[in-house]
């Protein structure tokens, strides 16, 4: 992969990663605690377990996988709180799980994008694990939005900017 490039990529995946965080972020803040923990039934994940899921996730994949860190992960855990976190404590968790993150990727040279990791059994390039990533942030990040306006019943305003009030300055669509 041409080096300018891989940079692009790179770059692009550090502020996805910071932009989806800050939006959990506000949703945690338009949350209450009974709120951050509620769940429909017992197959379904309350936003407290999205967010320890996103922050043990993100450790594993780049913390792990692209930056040599130890796998520490205990994903089942993840799934099983059923509260006694803060919402306070989970954005605490989650800006911690994505600086050590974001760390390691403005670190990563971007001829190291074609190295091999093994990550739950399976060999991915050091791109896939970034690509992969990302796109499990986004997934889940999406999931709290829609819980947030679900239970809030609120426009959260991420988009207000596409009804015609001209160009956004923010560099991360």
């Amino acid at each position: 992969m041409d080096a300018a490039l891989a940079a692009v990529f790179l770059d692009f995946s550090v502020r996805k990663l910071e932009q989806y965080a800050g939006r959990i972020r506000d949703c945690l803040d338009r949350l209450t605690e009974d709120q951050v923990w509620f769940r429909t039934g017992e197959n379904q994940n309350a936003v407290g377990n999205l967010v320890l899921h996103l922050c043990g996730n993100v450790r594993q994949w780049i913390g792990h996988g692209a930056g040599g860190l130890p796998d520490i992960r205990v994903r089942d855990a993840e799934f099983a709180a059923r509260g006694g976190i803060s919402r306070q404590d989970l954005g605490a968790r989650l800006d911690a799980a994505v600086a050590e993150a974001t760390g390691i990727l403005r670190a990563l040279s971007p001829e190291r994008l074609h190295e091999t990791a093994v990550l739950q059994g399976y060999p991915v390039t050091l791109l896939e694990v970034v690509y992969h990533a990302v796109e499990h942030f986004a997934m889940h990040t999406g999931q709290i939005i829609y819980a947030t306006k679900a239970m809030t019943g609120e426009d959260l305003g991420y988009y207000r900017h596409l009804s015609g009030q001209g160009l956004r300055t923010d560099p991360t669509p």
